[in-house]
Order: C-alpha cells, then sequence, then structure tokens
C-alpha cells in the first residue's frame, strides 16, 4: 500500500549535484510554466488514480485517493490511509490496524513527496525531454519524459501528462522489475479552502490509536 502511495505522488527526492542534470530547453520551459501555477496558489485539491500494470500488461491493481496542500504542508488520503505532513512531522496512519508512524521531515530523505509533484523538484533529480503530444484524459497533452539520475531508484523512468493550462493530469511509471503504473489527476481545485488543521494528526480522534513514534 505505501509503494503505491509513494509511487502515485510521481516525486522522487533524491541527493544529486544540479549540473547532473540534463535538460531540454521546451522542457524546461513546460515545467517552469507547471511550477509558476501551483507556486502562486495558496493551496490546492485534486484527485488521483493509480494503476498498477504487471509484465503482461494487465491492470493488476487500481487505487483512488485525494490529495490537499498548502505551502509545503500536505495531506494524503487513501481508502485505509492517510500521510499527513505539517512540514516538521511525517504521520503515516493506518486504519486496518489503527496505528499511526511519526517521523521527522526531511525533503531529502523522502522518496517521495506530494508538494514536489507541481514544483520544480526537476532540475536537481532528473534528465528530461520534451517527447510531442499526446491525448489524455480527453486533453491535448504534452508529454515531458524524465529520468532519475540517481541510477539506484527502483524505477528506470517517469512521464508527465501536462494540459495547456500548465496542470499535470497523469502519465506513466516504469519500473526496473518489469512493472509499470499509469496515474491520473483530477478534480484539481486552484485555491480550495483548506483549514491548517487538516495538515497535523489528531490521535483524539482515533481511540485505541497505537502510536508507533520513529523520531
Amino acid at each position: 500500500m505505501k509503494k503505491l502511495l509513494g509511487l502515485s505522488l510521481v516525486a522522487v527526492m533524491a541527493l544529486v549535484q544540479p549540473a547532473a542534470a540534463q535538460t531540454d530547453a521546451k522542457a524546461k520551459s513546460i515545467l517552469e510554466a507547471v511550477s509558476k501555477k501551483v507556486n502562486g496558489l495558496k493551496s490546492l485539491k485534486a484527485n488521483f488514480a493509480l494503476h498498477l500494470n504487471g509484465g503482461g500488461g494487465k491492470v493488476k491493481e487500481t487505487k483512488k485517493g485525494t490529495f490537499f496542500m498548502k505551502g509545503p504542508k500536505y495531506r494524503v488520503e487513501l481508502a485505509g490511509q492517510q500521510i499527513i505532513c505539517d512540514n516538521k512531522t511525517v504521520w503515516t496512519y493506518m486504519k486496518e490496524t489503527n496505528e499511526v508512524q511519526v517521523s521527522n521531515y526531511n525533503p531529502n530523505e523522502q522518496t517521495i513527496s506530494p508538494a514536489k509533484l507541481f514544483t520544480n523538484f526537476y532540475d536537481k533529480e532528473y534528465n528530461y525531454k520534451y517527447a510531442g503530444t499526446r491525448t489524455v484524459a480527453g486533453k491535448s497533452c504534452n508529454i515531458i519524459e524524465m529520468t532519475p539520475t540517481n541510477k539506484s531508484k527502483q524505477f528506470s523512468k517517469v512521464e508527465l501528462a501536462i494540459d495547456k493550462s500548465n496542470t499535470i493530469v497523469g502519465g506513466n511509471i516504469w519500473e526496473k522489475n518489469g512493472n509499470k503504473y499509469q496515474y491520473d489527476v483530477s478534480g484539481f481545485t486552484p485555491n480550495a479552502p483548506v483549514a491548517d488543521a487538516l495538515f497535523t494528526f489528531d490521535a483524539k480522534k482515533y481511540p485505541g490509536v497505537e502510536v508507533v513514534d520513529l523520531r
């Protein structure tokens, strides 16, 4: 479940040298437009779906969820799971076991961060290139292909589909083991009314919750 959630947010954070990235001018301009748009928002809300396709190409599993973002703070909700970050602490709650894991937030150690999905994570972490246009979710989209500069990552390529309004609407992730994840982003709501309380975990609302403090 955690793996599916992480991959759905499509944002790899690796400690690499900025100079290692090889850039494509057109791809860079499109990615910068996405960052500029989101950085100008006070908050956002969006739905996502992640479809796992095995080596044979058949969909094996689909997960749907919602995420909220306000500055560096974020909250991700899936059936049976929540991941909440207030930019200092990360809470990962599992409904099935009524357990929450608490850890310090360190963007340099996180493999995935939804706050990076729509912002300028790409220059230091990927080689990227423009790959033409394709219709995704009924929209004509620019396709950006990105490969991680850190070759130890479990996936070999990430693809972003960006519509004409400079919003990420989906894409694909290829793992080195042959699995492929298709993800969709929908219901993008800029400046959504999001309360700060949404970005902290209140144990009182989860009677009997077991707290596993990893800090």
